[in-house]
């Protein structure tokens, strides 16, 4: 039985699909790391998410299929790490980005269906209709219990690259 897409490829997958993405990766690995360090994923991939939203601001979105495509195969062939991490990790924080439906509705055409499906739990959690019900998928619950305890702080600091050690 395979084991599915793991964590050690998912940054490779993303760049192969947003090639716009390399110089500013290998910038990003510059500033970050040191050799030996251990890669923090969640915070390389809200990286990745911000170069999704200043790409989609400058209406040069020629990759989003591909990248969306990948964001599927995450779900869907993904370990439990990698599939959380395509929907908390890269979701969330594209979800987080936008500030009104215009630019929801312009993401959720590139959104395929398992993908959809996690798009619209996570509306549907930071809009407060989930905080009282469990949700029926396991994957699903682990997310978002993963998403209650990342604090605002944390958020922001992702969002804004800083690095944790």
């Amino acid at each position: 039985m395979e084991k599915g897409i793991t964590k050690e490829q998912v940054m490779g997958l993303l760049l192969s699909a947003c090639p716009s993405y390399s110089e500013r990766w290998e910038k990003y690995l510059e500033e970050n790391y040191e050799d030996g360090d251990e890669q923090l994923l969640y915070i390389d991939v809200a990286d990745f998410a911000n170069h999704i939203i200043e790409i989609y601001k400058l209406n040069e979105t020629e990759e989003f299929e591909a990248v969306f495509e990948v964001i599927e195969l995450l779900h869907i062939q993904g370990d439990e790490f990698v599939k959380e991490l395509a929907t908390i990790g890269l979701l969330e924080d594209i979800h987080l980005s936008l500030t009104d439906k215009q630019e929801h509705d312009f993401f959720v055409k590139y959104l395929k269906p398992e993908s959809l499906q996690w798009w619209n739990y996570l509306f549907d959690f930071w809009s407060g209709k989930l905080f009282n019900e469990r949700p029926k998928s396991p994957q699903l619950n682990t997310s978002l219990e993963s998403s209650k305890k990342r604090t605002k702080k944390q958020r922001r600091d992702a969002k804004n690259g800083k690095k944790y050690k």
